[in-house]
């Protein structure tokens, strides 16, 4: 591997971030409709995350990007929550630590946001990232919280930042 760096998206990363995506949701056999795959926002990530008490960061290496995952606001919830969204990265670099990195790096920047605490939802096959999750305080909810329309995402986790 070679020089890794995580920083926040810029407008230039927006084709890149979306194929990336796309790509490991093919490659894991997710469902197109009800998943983040039909989300409006994959090909305008940048003015999606350039809000405030948002966040989007990708993972480049030698100048490709080869990760991204952002946070924001729980949709269609009214506590203080924000969702860990999007966090995805290409095969070749997977079980290498980065997954915990840009997770440390949401953390950091809820906090800094003033959230409570950080949900996710994810899939009952994607076992790797369940466990990655858990190593990093989430636990396991009995239901969704708020309403992304991700309702093919049927494991709900969450974390208290205090």
């Amino acid at each position: 591997m070679g020089s890794i760096i995580i920083r926040e998206i810029k407008q230039k990363d927006n084709a890149s971030v979306a194929k990336v995506v796309r790509k490991v949701l093919v490659d894991l056999g997710v469902p197109k409709v009800g998943s983040a795959y039909e989300d409006k926002s994959l090909d305008q990530m940048f003015e999606n995350y350039n809000v405030p008490n948002a966040a989007y960061f990708v993972v480049e290496e030698n100048e490709r990007i080869i990760g991204c995952c952002g946070l924001a606001k729980l949709d269609n919830y009214e506590g203080n929550v924000c969702e860990l969204q999007k966090m995805y990265f290409l095969e070749e670099v997977r079980g290498k630590g980065i997954g915990s990195k840009m997770i440390n790096k949401c953390i950091v920047k809820a906090k800094d946001c003033g959230f409570d605490k950080m949900y996710l939802e994810t899939l009952p096959y994607m076992e790797a990232a369940q466990k990655l999750y858990k190593k990093n305080g989430f636990e396991y909810l009995d239901a969704p919280l708020g309403g992304t329309g991700h309702h093919a995402c049927t494991v709900w986790m969450l974390k208290d930042l205090k």
